[in-house]
């Protein structure tokens, strides 16, 4: 789970069960935003707490890079094959990239400038 969006104040998640995904969210919301790898069983994993507007911090540039490091592993560690998962999660809630992003009100396919379906 990430509160890293560029265009929107909200959280992204991702996840393979209801449980890791509310177990990530929770961690994301309890630390006032930032990053969150949780297992398929709720176990919070790694954290990179971003309590500054859900972007920043005050820790130094040495914790920061330890926290996300440790937060990369992780997620690469139960399954993603992404070289940069948090980043590609925080881009797609970015809706002026093409093709599909995933915006506030859903779906947006930005080659017809509309939302689609999510659900088929």
């Amino acid at each position: 789970s990430a509160s890293v969006i560029i265009d929107d104040s909200g959280m992204i998640a991702v996840g393979a069960s209801d449980t890791a995904l509310a177990a990530a969210v929770n961690a994301v919301s309890a630390n006032r935003g930032g990053l969150a790898v949780a297992d398929d069983v709720g176990n919070i994993l790694a954290t990179l707490p971003l309590p500054i507007a859900g972007l920043m911090s005050t820790d130094d540039a040495e914790t920061m890079t330890a926290k996300y490091a440790a937060c990369d592993r992780q997620a690469k560690a139960l399954g993603s094959s992404l070289r940069a998962p948090f980043m590609t999660l925080s881009f797609m809630a970015l809706p002026v990239i093409p093709q599909l992003k995933l915006a506030d009100k859903g779906l947006f396919d930005t080659a017809s400038l509309a939302y689609t379906p999510s659900i088929i």
